[in-house]
């Protein structure tokens, strides 16, 4: 979620939950190329790598295309509704593909262990079993359609569960950096003229997903970095999706998507109550000192935060139909760079919460207080997106003879 991404400049999100529910499947197939991510100014320690890549872009960049699309119109984009990315097979896009839950440890694409989580009465803190110690497989997805297999199932039916890898690989090569108001390549430039893209191609039989409350027309469009073409289709959801959607997340939930929580100056693990307007709070020196959490974490499961940023537009470059073609492009460069945001650090996609207290609601139902905003309320791209995970309990304390064990709110590196 670090890619730097263009979304709607103050467009007024809703101040509670009713946003209609996802509805559609935004999928998108690059055309070439997708995505290039500009890295270092090339050097002898940077002639290899890909410095600053971000891929797949994220669901404020398709925010961004909605924008553009419905030129501003608040009747369509005050309750947007985004979420993503995800990935699927062109021939079956229904079937997409989540990130794998870290409480799945994955090695030779096979889930060899399904860690749960054991409490006893009595006791004030859990642990995590089974105990291992090893090296798993990092960056796995598996089917949304085999979500309730991992929900429900037992480390014994674990095993049977297909596990699979991204389907896109980077492809570093150099390439000529441009004039800021032409294209014709910037010669004065005293570091050179060249540096190392980032580019990605995606499997010609795989697509990108993206869920949506809002239709989008089938249509060639400009997207991600560098503004690559992509065909751009809208389909239904399929109802055993959506609902999945609407099921309440319970007691043990985790992320498909990256979940930036805490306020705009601070990032935070879990989400806390955002008096959003409170001048008088936010001028004292220590704001965040007195803040309630949204609910009592009993147990974590994570890896390092990743990144995240996105730039701001502003309601008098939306593009339309016509602006997007290559023609117009000189204009577009003339314009006025956007706003960037402040930069904050996401959970991962993949993080395992337990909570003290059940939460009966579907992560759609999750009031925009408990997301930060600036701009549009981070909710609107899918922050956090949450499915219910009711196999990590495990029924009792049993006895494990490994020396390391996972403690509560304990960060893990799979």
């Amino acid at each position: 979620m670090s890619g730097i991404e263009t979304v709607e400049k103050d467009s007024t999100p809703s101040n509670n939950s009713s946003r209609p529910p996802f509805k559609y499947l935004i999928v998108i197939e690059p055309l070439g190329f997708l995505y290039g991510s500009a890295g270092k100014f090339l050097s002898p320690e940077n002639l290899v790598g890909r410095s600053g890549s971000s891929f797949p872009p994220t669901a404020a960049a398709l925010s961004g295309l909605f924008a553009a699309y419905y030129r501003g119109d608040e009747k369509y984009l005050k309750n947007l509704q985004l979420a993503g990315p995800f990935w699927a097979w062109s021939e079956n896009p229904q079937n997409f593909y989540v990130p794998t839950p870290f409480n799945c440890l994955v090695k030779n694409l096979a889930l060899k262990h399904l860690l749960t989580w054991y409490k006893d009465s009595g006791q004030t803190e859990g642990q995590w079993l089974p105990s291992v110690v090893d090296k798993f497989d990092k960056g796995t997805w598996i089917a949304i359609q085999h979500w309730e297999k991992i929900a429900f199932t037992q480390q014994e039916e674990s095993q049977n569960i297909p596990v699979a890898t991204p389907p896109w690989k980077y492809t570093p090569h150099l390439h000529p950096r441009l004039k800021e108001d032409e294209r014709r390549v910037n010669e004065d430039l005293e570091r050179g003229s060249l540096f190392l893209e980032n580019a990605v191609q995606l499997n010609p039989d795989a697509c990108l997903v993206y869920l949506s409350n809002t239709k989008l027309k089938d249509d060639w469009y400009r997207f991600g970095g560098e503004g690559h073409m992509v065909d751009v289709k809208c389909v239904d959801l399929s109802e055993i999706v959506q609902d999945l959607l609407k099921q309440p997340v319970g007691k043990s939930f985790a992320l498909i998507t990256p979940a930036v929580w805490g306020s705009n100056r601070l990032s935070k693990r879990e989400p806390v109550f955002l008096e959003k307007g409170n001048k008088q709070k936010y001028e004292q020196e220590n704001p965040e000192s007195n803040e309630k959490k949204v609910w009592s974490l009993e147990g974590l499961i994570t890896e390092r935060p990743i990144p995240f940023r996105y730039r701001l537009g502003n309601h008098h470059n939306y593009q339309t139909d016509d602006s997007q073609s290559i023609s117009n492009e000189h204009n577009q460069r003339k314009e006025a760079p956007k706003l960037l945001s402040r930069g904050r650090y996401a959970v991962p996609a993949g993080t395992v919460y337990i909570i003290e207290e059940s939460i009966e609601k579907s992560w759609q139902e999750w009031d925009d207080k408990w997301f930060p905003q600036e701009g549009p309320s981070l909710k609107r791209w899918g922050c956090g997106l949450a499915l219910p995970l009711p196999s990590v309990f495990g029924c009792s304390l049993l006895p494990c003879s490994c020396s390391i064990s996972y403690s509560s709110q304990t960060t893990s590196e799979n």
